[in-house]
């Protein structure tokens, strides 16, 4: 008889996919962004990443978080309840967003305009403010885009919300390598053109998502009154869950923030406004190494955790809605099992390739051998908290589906804090990497406070609800994080010696970097994979279903 596939790991199949290869794109527009502005060289790249952070932190949040996560239980429940009803709520909510971040963006515009204005004569700061405003109507795009995508959600259409983010990039990457190339005596005419970029790949998104709505018979029907006590429960619930999900990416912005601050050319200067006896502890170039250390770890946690997160939640909506326990416990378990088996060994994984990565990848162009060493350590630092990095969205999709948005929301308040206070510690100790160590911590710890708070209130790690198939998923819960923790140990002493003999023998070289890249990556999947299966994993096998 033939085995049912479960529609979670079909869902997880389509995203991951897609996913995999907006991710693979998303390389490649950083291999040529780095290519044409380095690391350090005139404080483009630095003031670029500056720029860029809010418009890609909003592409994190709505994109991937919040709005979506606010949107699509209200969105799923009308659409069981009243389906002919559905499309008056999304079209209302459309109009909402549109209103709101509209009126945002010009505001938003109208301060750019007076800190340009303010920082006359300083040219670094004047760029940053200038690319700001270039990307800013991407806030309204990306937005209005997230709704389309927890609607599509809500119709388990899976493909399109994880295909559209591929537009962007390919588009960066046609004016990177295409037309930037061109300016290449003005990086700053090449970082305008690339902001440009982000725009239209944003309003792109947008309408590749509406396409595909009107497929689902969408018919814009504005009625703000009716849906008016549903918009505001949803605004209600939009702040929690916008700082619980955002977390991660708020973190980045303050390692961001941080090391715009205390960086100087050199970092034997004295900083003038602590009274000239303290020098900056950070050189020009460290916002650009967290943003290409942020692009790299970020490679696994958007297949693993974001993927996961996003696939499970329709699901872990429909059983806390329907008051289903015992499911909502199994999903929500089969979820974290799946992000462990494979989050683990990708901490490892990455700890290990950070050097022959970031060679293989960045070590062209104007980007140096010293910046692709600095860059190297960042990404090995922030590699460290991957596991950590992949769970937090599934845990907090979690909470959300049981219409829980304080608990991720009061400890990520503290965590954001916590990662603020230790990023200013360790940038006198462990210098630019210290601001990656403390993000990774940080992570790590709101991680455990979340599983320390599911298992209280869902008891994951225990027996104590009496059905039989709930005693079997949370032990294999348990099971899971031993065994992949023992064949990851495995799998990265295994790499380790291989990698310390081919660092010998193979000759530095992008040829030599690929083949170290490549056996590296196959030798220790292998390992993995076999050591798993000969301590009886299961997981292999639910995936390939």
């Amino acid at each position: 008889m033939k085995r049912k596939r479960s529609p979670f790991f079909q869902g997880m199949k389509i995203t991951a996919f897609w996913t995999l290869i907006s991710r693979l794109l998303g390389m490649v527009r950083d291999v040529a962004t780095a290519a044409l502005f380095g690391l350090a060289e005139n404080g483009v790249m630095d003031a670029f990443v500056v720029a860029f952070r809010v418009p890609n932190i909003f592409r994190r949040l709505f994109g991937e978080g919040a709005l979506s996560a606010s949107t699509l239980p209200v969105i799923t429940a009308k659409k069981e309840a009243d389906p002919l009803s559905i499309w008056q709520l999304v079209s209302t909510l459309l109009g909402y967003v549109f209103v709101a971040m509209t009126v945002l963006t010009l505001m938003a515009e109208i301060f750019c305009g007076l800190l340009w204005y303010w920082a006359d004569g300083l040219a670094e700061y004047q760029l940053v403010v200038g690319l700001s405003a270039v990307m800013l109507p991407y806030l309204l795009f990306i937005s209005m885009a997230s709704v389309a995508s927890a609607t599509l959600h809500a119709f388990n259409h899976f493909s399109t919300p994880a295909f559209v983010p591929i537009l962007l990039n390919v588009i960066w990457i046609v004016v990177a390598v295409g037309i930037a190339p061109y300016w290449k005596d003005n990086p700053t005419a090449q970082a305008y053109l690339i902001a440009v970029a982000v725009l239209l790949g944003g309003f792109l998104q947008l309408a590749a998502q509406l396409l595909v709505l009107k497929r689902f018979g969408m018919r814009w029907q504005w009625d703000w009154h009716a849906s008016r006590v549903t918009i505001h429960r949803i605004v209600r619930q939009l702040v929690p869950m916008a700082v619980g999900l955002a977390i991660l990416p708020i973190n980045t912005l303050v390692d961001t923030a941080v090391a715009w601050i205390f960086s100087a050319q050199q970092q034997a200067t004295p900083i003038s406004w602590l009274g000239g006896n303290i020098f900056y502890p950070l050189q020009d170039g460290t916002v650009a190494a967290i943003y290409f250390a942020e692009r790299l770890y970020q490679f696994p946690v958007g297949l693993l955790g974001v993927v996961i997160g996003v696939v499970a939640f329709p699901a872990l909506s429909r059983h806390a809605n329907s008051g289903d326990q015992g499911q909502f416990v199994k999903k929500m378990i089969q979820a974290l099992r799946t992000n462990l088996f494979l989050a683990i060994p990708a901490t490892a994984g990455l700890i290990l390739l950070a050097g022959p990565i970031t060679n293989l990848l960045f070590r062209h162009g104007a980007f140096t051998e010293t910046d692709t060493l600095r860059t190297s350590q960042m990404v090995a630092a922030y590699a460290c908290g991957i596991w950590a990095y992949s769970t937090l969205p599934v845990l907090i999709r979690g909470f959300y589906a049981a219409e829980d948005s304080q608990t991720p929301f009061r400890l990520g308040l503290t965590i954001v804090v916590f990662n603020g206070v230790i990023d200013l510690a360790c940038i006198w100790l462990l210098g630019e990497t210290g601001l990656a160590y403390a993000s990774a911590g940080a992570a790590a710890l709101l991680a455990m406070l979340l599983i320390r708070k599911a298992n209280r209130q869902w008891k994951l790690f225990s027996d104590g609800m009496p059905q039989v198939q709930n005693r079997f998923w949370k032990n294999t819960l348990v099971i899971t994080l031993l065994r992949s923790s023992l064949a990851t140990a495995t799998m990265y002493a295994g790499g380790y010696l291989l990698l310390r003999q081919m660092s010998i023998s193979t000759p530095r070289s992008f040829i030599g970097d690929f083949f170290t890249v490549g056996v590296l990556l196959v030798c220790c999947v292998g390992i993995y994979l076999l050591v798993s299966l000969l301590l009886g994993a299961r997981e292999w096998r639910e995936h390939a279903s």
